[in-house]
């Protein structure tokens, strides 16, 4: 991961916004302190509410995320039973306990 401080990204800024888009990332510091991250846009960087632990985790490589669900790859299941059809069962099965 490399490390740049303002001034030189201000004044190379296309330089090191063409190795974030390749896949690098990239620490901006300010007097040597980090005060931002430049990361290429990843699975958890959408809209999707991905919690940002799995984010974290995604970025260092150590879990991959999924896919988003279109509908289409699990699909809904059918109800076994009726809705009151199990509440039924179980008073059966219990009797007069």
């Amino acid at each position: 991961m490399k490390s740049v401080g303002l001034r030189e990204l201000k004044n190379r800024l296309s330089e090191y916004v063409r190795e974030v888009r390749s896949g690098e990332s990239v620490l901006v510091t300010d007097r040597g302190e980090v005060v931002a991250e430049l990361v290429p846009p990843g699975p958890g960087n959408d809209k999707r509410g991905t919690p940002s632990g799995l984010v974290v985790l995604a970025r260092k490589g150590e879990v991959t995320l999924g896919g988003a669900n279109a509908g289409a790859l699990y699909p809904e299941l059918a109800p076994l039973l009726k809705r009151h059809r199990a509440t039924e069962l179980l008073d059966e099965e219990r009797g007069a306990r």
